[in-house]
C-alpha cells in the first residue's frame, strides 16, 4: 500500500492532477498523427508495386511527407502536445489508489502551497477540495504538546528530513468532543523537475492506542496477581544480578520496591556464604529447562536469617548459555508451616548442611551427584564448565584426569558398603594448581533414589601452597649454609693464592718474562673472589657497606651504563614516584643487583623491546599484590623492573632463585647474578618477588623496608661499623700516591689456615712490623702471657677452631690487654658481632684481601 501511495503522491507531484482537463485532445492528436502515418505508409507500398517511372516522383514525396510527420510527432511527444494512452492509464490508477487511501495524503510545494490533497486528508480537514483545505501546521492546533510536535515535523520539513509523531488531540478532528490519537508523518518527495515537495500522511490510531492500554491494563493486573501471591518469586541473571522481585518477598526480606527497583541488588546481598554458587552453578544442556529444590537461609536486609525452601528453574538457550532464573520462594519460618517439628528439623540440617567450611555432595555407585550444598557449588563450580551436562553432573569431573582412577576406586569402595575409605588427596580440574582432599562414605542402605555414598571435600590449595613455600624455604636455607661454608673454605684457599701472588709481584719487574703469568694467576684469583662474593650473597653472609640513598638518584646515575648495557634495540623507560622514602643498603650491591636484573632482560629481548623501571612508595596499610602472606605489615619502597621478553615458564620460575641454576647456554651464564639478588634483598631485610608470563615478559618486584632514621647520606666506609661496637674502617678506598706503608710495632697474627698465616706474617715482617704468629686462639693467648701483654695489634680469624676471634677478644679485655683488633673473615661482619662485648672497639678486613689493604689496614688501625 505504501508503494502504491508512493507512486500516486509522486505523480500528483508531477502535475497530472492539473493536467487532467487536456489529456483526451492530446490523446487524439496522437491517433490522428498515427492513423495519416499508416495512410502515408500504405499509400508509398501501393506505388512501389507499381512499376512506372511516373510513380517514382510519388513515392518520394510520400516518404518526404512521412519522415515530416515522423519528426513532429517525436517534437510533439517532448514538449507534451501529444502524450500515449498507457501513461495516461497508469496515472490515472495511481491517482485512484492516492486517493482511495485510508490515510490523509497532503502535497505541501516549497512555498507552503497546497499541491494536492487525498480524500481523507480532505475529510480530516474538512474541506471539499484541495484549494480549500488547510495545512497540517494549521490544522493541528491545541495543547503545547500538539504545537510542539507539529512544530517538530515543520522543522524536519523544511530540513528535507522525514520524521514521525503520535499526537493526542482533545476533540478530535471534525468532531466537537473526545479523544483522538492521531499518526502525523513527513517525508520529502523527489520530483523530475528539481522542485521540492513534502508529502504530510495522517492515520487515525485510536483504536491502536485503545488496545495498546487494554493489554497494559491486563499486564498490571498480572503483575498486581503476582505482586500480592502468598509466595515469594525471584528472578536472577548469570551475572547474580537480581532482576525481579515480587512485593511479597520484598515483604519477607524488608525492602522496599519503590526504592529498590529493577537494579542495584545482588544474589550474593540475600544469599549469605556460599549458598549462591548454589544457584548460579545450576547445569544444563542446550535447550534444557532444569530446576532445582534447595534449602537454605536468606539475609534480611537487616541482617536476619530467613529460612525457606526454593524451586529454582534456569532456561538455557540452545547455544548452551544460561537465561534468567525464575524462583519460587517458600517461607519456612516459625509458624508457617503445619508440621511445626518436621519443618524445623529441616531447617536445622539445611542450616548445617549450607553452612559447613566442607563441600558435601551425595553420589550413586557411578558419581553421578545427587545433591550438594553451597560450598560443594563453590569450590567445584568451575570445573564443570566446558562439560557435557551429563558428564558435569559426576564427581569424577571435578578432578584432574590423573587423579580420577583414585576416586573411582574409593566410590567403587562405598558402593560396596566399606567403612575403612582413606582420605586422598587429589588436583582439581582446570587451571591452576588447585587441589582438595577428599573423604568418601559409605551409605548404610543404598536410598530410594540411588544414593549410595557422600563425598566430602576439604579445599587443601592454600595448605599445599605454604608446604610448598615451606619445603622451598628450607631448601634455599640449606643450600645457603652450603654456599656460605664452601664459600668460606675457598676464600681462605684464594687468600693464600692472591697473597703469594702479590708477594711475587713485588719482587719481578714488569719486564720480567715471569711478571704476566703471574699477573694471570691473580685475576684469575680475583674472578674467583668474585663468585665467592655471589656465593656469600646468596647465603646472606657478604659483607655489606649500609647507607641511607635515595632510588631516584641511584637510577639517575645508572641511566647511562643501563643504555649502554641494554643496546639500542631495547627501550628504557624509567619513572619515579612522587616523594620517595629513603632507604639503608649497600650501594654498590644495589647498582648490581639492577644491573643483573637490566642483562637478565635484555637476554630475553633478543629482538629487542621494552625495559620499564618504576619506583613508588607502599603503605603499610595499602595490599600488597604478592607476597601478602609473608611479608609483615610496614613502609616499603618498591622498586619494579617489568620487561616484554620471552618470559619465564610456570615449572622453571620456582628455581630462577637457587644458585648455579640457569637456562642460557655453557659458558654464557654461571647461574650466581639472581642468586645474589636474592641474596642482598634478603639481607637488606627486603623481599623480591617474580611474576612471568610466557611470550609477554617478566616483573621483578623488590620491597625494601622504608629507612626511618635520619634522611642525610652516609659514606660508604671501607669496613662496615659494628652493630655493637664503634668499628674503625681500616681498608681505605684509595691511597695517595707513594704513600709510606711500612711502620713498627707488635703485631699478634691469629690464624688457623698456616698458608694464610705464613703471607700475612712474611709481608708485615717487610714492611718493618714485628709479628707474632698463632694458630688458635687458645695458643695466641699463651703468646699474649709470654710478651707480657707487651702487643700493640692483633689481625685475627673470626672462624677458628677451640676459640674464636670474638671469644679470643673477651679473653684478651679480662687480661687488661689494651691492644687494637683486626677481624678477618670470609664472612660478614653480621655473623659474628652479636657475639662481642657491647661498646668494643674493632675493625673488619673481609677476605679475600690483597696485599696492599692488609698493610693499609695494619698502619691505619695503629695511627
Amino acid at each position: 500500500m505504501a508503494s502504491r501511495d508512493r507512486a500516486g503522491q509522486d505523480a500528483m507531484i508531477a502535475g497530472a492532477p492539473a493536467a487532467g482537463a487536456d489529456r483526451p485532445q492530446r490523446s487524439g492528436s496522437a491517433v490522428m498523427l498515427l492513423a495519416l502515418a499508416g495512410v502515408l505508409v500504405g499509400a508509398a507500398i501501393a506505388l512501389s508495386l507499381v512499376a512506372s517511372e511516373k510513380a517514382q516522383p510519388l513515392i518520394m514525396g510520400l516518404l518526404a511527407l512521412l519522415a515530416v510527420v515522423g519528426v513532429f510527432a517525436l517534437f510533439a511527444g517532448a514538449v507534451g502536445i501529444v502524450e500515449f494512452a498507457g501513461k495516461t492509464s497508469r496515472n490515472d490508477l495511481t491517482k485512484s489508489v492516492a486517493d482511495s487511501a485510508a490515510e490523509g495524503l497532503l502535497v505541501v510545494e516549497a512555498d507552503g502551497r497546497v499541491a494536492y490533497a487525498n480524500g481523507a486528508y480532505l475529510r480530516f480537514a474538512g474541506a471539499r477540495s484541495a484549494d480549500a483545505a488547510l495545512t497540517a501546521e494549521r490544522l493541528f492546533t491545541g495543547s503545547a504538546d500538539v504545537s510542539e510536535a507539529i512544530y517538530r515535523l515543520a522543522q524536519a520539513a523544511r530540513e528535507s528530513k522525514s520524521a514521525s509523531e503520535e499526537i493526542r488531540l482533545s476533540p478530535p478532528l471534525g468532531a466537537l468532543e473526545g479523544v483522538a490519537w492521531y499518526r502525523v508523518r513527513v517525508r520529502p518527495v523527489d520530483r523530475p523537475t528539481g522542485r521540492r515537495a513534502t508529502l504530510w500522511t495522517i492515520a487515525d490510531v485510536t483504536r491502536e492506542r485503545e488496545r495498546q492500554e487494554n493489554v497494559f491494563q491486563e499486564l498490571q493486573h498480572a503483575i498486581d496477581y503476582l505482586d500480592h501471591a502468598p509466595a515469594g518469586f525471584l528472578s536472577v541473571d548469570a551475572a547474580g544480578d537480581v532482576i525481579y522481585m515480587n512485593a511479597t518477598l520484598a515483604g519477607w526480606l524488608d525492602y522496599d520496591l519503590a526504592q529498590f527497583g529493577s537494579g542495584g541488588l545482588k544474589l550474593s546481598d540475600l544469599v549469605p556464604g556460599d549458598g549462591g554458587a548454589l544457584l548460579t552453578g545450576v547445569m544444563g544442556g542446550a535447550g534444557e529447562v532444569r530446576t532445582e529444590i534447595h534449602d537454605l537461609d536468606l539475609r534480611r536486609r537487616g541482617g536476619q536469617s530467613l529460612p525457606v525452601r526454593l524451586f529454582h528453574s534456569v532456561a538455557y538457550a540452545y547455544d548452551g548459555t544460561p537465561g534468567p532464573s525464575r524462583t519460587l520462594v517458600l517461607n519456612r519460618s516459625a509458624g508457617e508451616d503445619v508440621a511445626e517439628g518436621q519443618r524445623a528439623a529441616e531447617v536445622r540440617f539445611a542450616r548445617f548442611f549450607n553452612n559447613t567450611p566442607l563441600a558435601i555432595a551425595t553420589i550413586d555407585r557411578h558419581g553421578r551427584i545427587a545433591r550438594t550444598n553451597g560450598p560443594f557449588a563453590k569450590l567445584f563450580g568451575g570445573a564443570f564448565k566446558g562439560h557435557d551436562a551429563a558428564e558435569a553432573r559426576t564427581i569424577q569431573a571435578v578432578v584432574a584426569d590423573r587423579d580420577r582412577e583414585q576416586l573411582t576406586a574409593a566410590i567403587a569402595s562405598a558402593a560396596q558398603g566399606r567403612g575403612d575409605i582413606a582420605p586422598i588427596d587429589l588436583s582439581l580440574a582446570g587451571e591452576g594448581t588447585r587441589s582438595a582432599r577428599f573423604f568418601v562414605t559409605a551409605v548404610e542402605h543404598e536410598a530410594e533414589d540411588g544414593e549410595a555414598g557422600i563425598v566430602y571435600a576439604l579445599d587443601t590449595t592454600e595448605q599445599r601452597a605454604l608446604e610448598a613455600q615451606f619445603a622451598q624455604a628450607q631448601k634455599m636455607q640449606a643450600v645457603g649454609e652450603l654456599a656460605g661454608g664452601v664459600a668460606h673454605d675457598f676464600n681462605n684457599v684464594l687468600q693464600g693464592i692472591m697473597g703469594y701472588a702479590d708477594l711475587l709481584l713485588v719482587n719481578h719487574r714488569p719486564t720480567d718474562p715471569s711478571f704476566q703469568d703471574i699477573m694471570q694467576i691473580k685475576q684469575n684469583a680475583n674472578r674467583a673472589a668474585g663468585l665467592v662474593r655471589q656465593l656469600l650473597a646468596f647465603s646472606r653472609r657478604q659483607t655489606l657497606r649500609p647507607q641511607v640513598m635515595h632510588f631516584g638518584e641511584v637510577l639517575s646515575d645508572l641511566g647511562m651504563l643501563l643504555k649502554r648495557l641494554l643496546g639500542e634495540r631495547v627501550e628504557l623507560d624509567v619513572r619515579h614516584g612522587r616523594d620517595l622514602w629513603p632507604v639503608r643498603a649497600d650501594l654498590t650491591q644495589f647498582e648490581q643487583v639492577i644491573v643483573n636484573l637490566a642483562v637478565n632482560a635484555r637476554d630475553a629481548m633478543p629482538e629487542g623491546g621494552r625495559l620499564a623501571i618504576r619506583t613508588s612508595n607502599v603503605h603499610a596499610t595499602e595490599p600488597v599484590a604478592a607476597g601478602e602472606q609473608v611479608m609483615p605489615a610496614a613502609d616499603y619502597v618498591l622498586i619494579e623492573i617489568q620487561d616484554s621478553g620471552t618470559g619465564i615458564p610456570q615449572e622453571i620460575i620456582e628455581k630462577i632463585f637457587q644458585p648455579f641454576f640457569t637456562t642460557k647456554e655453557v659458558g654464557k651464564g654461571t647461574g650466581l647474578g639472581l642468586s645474589m639478588v636474592y641474596g642482598f634483598v634478603k639481607q637488606s631485610g627486603g623481599y623480591i618477588f617474580c611474576d612471568s608470563e610466557v611470550g609477554r615478559g617478566t616483573t621483578f618486584r623488590i620491597y625494601l623496608p622504608r629507612h626511618s632514621g635520619e634522611e642525610h647520606a652516609e659514606e660508604a666506609p671501607a669496613a662496615a661499623a659494628g652493630a655493637k661496637g664503634d668499628a674503625k674502617a681500616v681498608a681505605p678506598a684509595k691511597p695517595k700516591p707513594n704513600a709510606d706503608l711500612t711502620g713498627n710495632g707488635t703485631v699478634l697474627l691469629v690464624e688457623d689456615e698456616e698458608a694464610v698465616r705464613a703471607f700475612g706474617a712474611r709481608a708485615l715482617a717487610q714492611r718493618g712490623y714485628t709479628v707474632l704468629e698463632a694458630a688458635s686462639g687458645v695458643e695466641a693467648l699463651q703468646v699474649f702471657d709470654e710478651q707480657g701483654g707487651a702487643i700493640d695489634l692483633v689481625v685475627s680469624d673470626v672462624v677458628m677452631p677451640e676459640m674464636d676471634g670474638p671469644s679470643l677478644l673477651r679473653e684478651l679485655r679480662k687480661r687488661d690487654g689494651k691492644a687494637k683488633v683486626i677481624f678477618v673473615s670470609g664472612y660478614a661482619e653480621e655473623a659474628f658481632n652479636k657475639n662481642l662485648p657491647d661498646g668494643e672497639d674493632f675493625s673488619f678486613l673481609p677476605k679475600p684481601f690483597t696485599l696492599k689493604q692488609l698493610i693499609e689496614a695494619v698502619k691505619t688501625a695503629l695511627g
